[in-house]
């Protein structure tokens, strides 16, 4: 599958990696209309990939909000425009860098987890043996990975939100010397709930993302412990790649044809 001849960098190999990866979301969506998979494997891998995957999510929202912030100080101080600094602010951590930023941190962790994981099971014949059980690894390991990694991104995305306002408005107070309640107030004069909205579903998308890529290259692993490490380093880049091509989309697609 997409483990093999990592090392070409020919459009055919780029075809069949794009290919792999659809052919996994339709065997993918197959599963889940109706539900069939291991309800014990998915909560399992929703405190592994979810609640674990807060500290990070948390830190990164809360230093978007602040530098956000940092960035529009000398305007600010210049204008007297405070609300301006909200309204970048709440923008950025809302639907823009707050997201991507969250699902790229979480690509790191979760996606390259994923694909080592999966790939060494592949090298060490697990998978095999899994099927030997007449056990299909898509609805055992595939399936509760794909939900828990798409629940839990947008819902680290929410508190993500949170704690960017947070660091931004702490940011305002600090460097701006403005007061905490007028930086929530021009959020809320601002009118962002477009971007809250925005920013949930590419937190949706960029869980989609994260887990199809990882499990096709996990699951496509040849070649032994050296395929692993092509497919973990194939799978950050893909993933980055499909992170920042779905967050153009959404914003395209959310202003220019919903907004």
């Amino acid at each position: 599958m997409a483990g093999e001849h990592r090392e070409e960098a020919r459009p055919l190999g780029l075809l069949h990696d794009i290919g792999a990866m659809a052919i996994m979301f339709w065997s993918v969506l197959i599963l889940l209309f109706p539900p069939r998979f291991d309800s014990h494997e998915f909560k399992r891998q929703l405190h592994r990939i979810g609640v674990q995957s807060l500290p990070i999510a948390a830190l990164t929202a809360f230093l978007v909000g602040i530098i956000m912030v940092v960035q529009t100080a000398t305007y600010t101080r210049k204008t007297g425009a405070t609300s301006f600094a909200s309204f970048v602010a709440g923008v950025a951590v809302l639907s823009e860098l707050g997201p991507a930023l969250i699902g790229i941190m979480f690509s790191g962790r979760v996606g390259a987890n994923t694909t080592a994981e999966l790939g060494t099971m592949v090298v060490s014949e697990q998978i095999d043996a899994l099927r030997a059980l007449s056990i299909d690894p898509l609805k055992f390991l595939v399936v509760p990975r794909f939900v828990a990694i798409c629940i839990s991104l947008v819902v680290l995305t929410l508190i993500g939100d949170l704690f960017g306002l947070v660091g931004g408005a702490l940011a305002v107070d600090l460097v701006l010397g403005v007061d905490y309640l007028s930086f929530y107030s021009g959020i809320l004069d601002a009118g962002l709930i477009d971007e809250l909205f925005v920013g949930l579903a590419k937190g949706l998308a960029f869980g989609v993302v994260i887990s199809i890529t990882s499990s096709t290259y996990g699951l496509g692993v040849s070649g032994g412990a050296r395929g692993v490490g092509r497919a973990v380093n194939s799978c950050v880049v893909a993933t980055a790649i499909g992170i920042f091509a779905w967050d153009y989309i959404i914003t395209w697609i959310w202003y220019q044809w919903l907004g």
